[in-house]
């Protein structure tokens, strides 16, 4: 059984920074990946930033250079930090593992995900 809850959510300023934190993270099978993804009102849930079990990593490109993912192994533990934050990040952030896409490098897709924490809110306000 794997149990993903995430924590770290907020509502901060444009251009502040956040952290996210989901516990209970752990590989089941060294195919799989760990990503994050947002969701926002009427929107369809989006893949943030992901990292495989050899910590390779993709980002969305809308968050190249401001997000980074990292896990703690140790400790069961994804994160996401978050710098430069634009309104435009408002949404409701779900962790999430499942197997890697087929292709090397490319972002996994909500619908491929096998397990998901219930989300944590983050607001950015201008």
């Amino acid at each position: 059984e794997v149990n993903l809850v995430e924590s770290g959510g907020g509502s901060v300023q444009s251009g502040g920074s956040l952290r996210l934190s989901c516990a209970g993270t752990r590989y089941t099978h060294d195919t799989y990946c760990e990503a994050w993804f947002r969701q926002d009102l009427g929107l369809e849930r989006e893949v943030v930033a992901s990292i495989d079990a050899k910590g390779r990593t993709t980002y969305a490109d809308s968050v190249k250079g401001r997000f980074t993912i990292s896990q703690d192994n140790a400790k069961n533990t994804l994160y996401l930090e978050m710098n430069s934050l634009k309104p435009e990040d408002t949404g409701t952030y779900y962790c999430a593992i499942g197997p890697c896409p087929a292709v090397a490098g490319k972002a996994p897709h909500y619908y491929g995900m096998d397990y998901w924490g219930k989300g944590t809110l983050v607001t950015i306000s201008s």
